[in-house]
């Protein structure tokens, strides 16, 4: 019954202590989430106003993009639509090649992961440098994030430090988190006074003001923005809100939730270019207007990637990022997965639990475990059933509708205590890879029922 999924999670866990501690560091941050939602008596009704503009704003995105570009417009931005990942890339590369860039800084943006527009700018000769400080390391080292908020917490500082010393010729050693920020810093201070063009992603686009807003810890977004006299920003089209008013919503309740913070470092509102400055928004679709056609996942488009469902998860946080075959993973990256292409990533909904705890803590109100729930009951219909566990439910289903044979049963369970360990610790029994099985008790429930042994 194993799956990619699986497969992967295993490899991950093989190293006990890193798998602790990658929980560990996680549910501290969902611990923080959890103080500073507390700390707000209005928490649940901001929650609510946040599903409540989301669903205003999936339902007028047509009119709410074009208040967008006719007020980005007036404010003197550039504005470019995108159908699609490939229309995306080509038209960064045709802005940078207008103005004969070979040096893009970029703030971190999972857009731009989605598209996998890095590898083709640099096809084309273009150099791309990840300013943020996570992106960079894992740029360094040639792997993609694990989260979408801390996308290298699985990155240990030694892991950095040696990589680090290979790559950018720090002291050999010295593994201090302080030293190596303050070299990985030196190192980009480079990169933004050289660099020809900047870019960042958006995780706001206000519509009654044509602005965007980025909100960052580092304000890398900033350093490359205030350099360069090329700016590019790009968006989902899903990032549109009405106005200021509901932007505010939005910022209580994204630091809270992904980081457990009050608010970011950095609130960056871009509006209006400087002096001799060009300012390019490209608005993306890239299936999102599919989604809208489908009610039961419509919700997927609230989400505004604080990655909180993905600190909750008790599936991600035990078996890393990498374990998903989506290049977002947990909860919502289970369902973008499959509203992309259900035959391919449909091996991502046997990565949960169904605790619902990714629905319980969304800001925006995604319903993440119900629509993954939802998936699973599709899976038959799409081909991709695992054969062993439809057998399995096949076999409980009969003895479920059968009580003579449900308590025969039950009378004959307690045998297992007794069985040779192979029998019961084997490759179908899942429960029992790292786990103990209880005892079987002596007597049911239903048997100490019948003789009055349960008051």
């Amino acid at each position: 019954m194993s799956t990619q999924h699986s497969k992967a999670a295993a490899r991950f866990i093989e190293n006990r202590a890193q798998e602790q501690w990658h929980d560990e560091t996680l549910w501290m941050v969902r611990a923080k989430r959890d103080k500073m939602s507390h700390s707000l008596p209005e928490w649940e009704k901001l929650r609510d106003l946040a599903s409540a503009i989301k669903m205003y704003s999936n339902s007028h995105l047509d009119s709410l993009l074009q208040e967008f570009e006719k007020n980005a417009k007036a404010n003197g931005a550039i504005v470019h639509w995108a159908k699609d990942a490939k229309e995306h890339n080509q038209i960064v590369y045709d802005i940078l090649r207008e103005h004969q860039a070979k040096n893009l800084i970029k703030s971190k943006s999972m857009l731009t992961e989605e598209c996998e527009m890095t590898p083709f700018l640099k096809s084309q000769g273009i150099d791309v440098v990840e300013s943020d400080l996570g992106e960079r390391i894992l740029q360094l080292m040639d792997l993609k994030p694990s989260h979408i908020v801390l996308p290298a917490i699985h990155v240990k500082r030694q892991q950095v430090g040696e990589m680090m010393e290979e790559k950018l010729g720090t002291e050999k050693g010295n593994f201090d988190p302080t030293y190596l920020t303050h070299s990985m810093r030196k190192h980009l201070r480079e990169k933004f006074l050289h660099a020809d063009a900047s870019m960042t992603g958006a995780n706001f686009a206000v519509a009654s003001t044509g602005e965007i807003v980025v909100c960052t810890n580092e304000g890398n977004a900033d350093m490359g923005t205030s350099f360069s006299k090329l700016h590019i920003a790009t968006f989902g089209m899903e990032k549109i809100v009405p106005n200021v008013e509901s932007l505010g919503v939005f910022t209580r309740l994204l630091a809270r939730s992904g980081t457990g913070q009050p608010i970011t470092s950095y609130t960056s509102h871009y509006k209006t270019p400087a002096d001799g400055c060009e300012f390019h928004i490209i608005i993306v679709d890239n299936g999102r207007s599919d989604i809208l056609s489908q009610p039961d996942h419509i919700k997927t488009l609230n989400c505004i990637r604080c990655g909180e469902c993905m600190n909750t998860c008790p599936v991600y946080r035990r078996s890393g990022g990498y374990s998903y075959t989506y290049f977002i993973p947990g909860p919502i990256g289970v369902n973008l997965g499959m509203l992309k292409n259900s035959q391919e990533y449909s091996d991502n909904v046997s990565a949960c639990s169904l605790c619902l705890s990714c629905s319980n803590v969304c800001p925006a109100k995604v319903d993440l475990g119900e629509q993954i729930y939802k998936w699973r009951q599709e899976l038959d219909n799409i081909g991709k059933a695992n054969k062993q566990k439809k057998a399995m439910s096949f076999g409980m289903k009969l003895l479920m509708d059968r009580p003579v044979l449900f308590n025969t049963a039950l009378k004959f369970a307690p045998i297992v205590n007794h069985l040779p360990r192979f029998m019961v610790y084997n490759a179908v029994n899942a429960w029992g890879k790292g786990r103990e099985m209880p005892k079987f008790a002596n007597e049911s429930f239903n048997e100490m029922w019948k003789k009055n042994k349960v008051k």
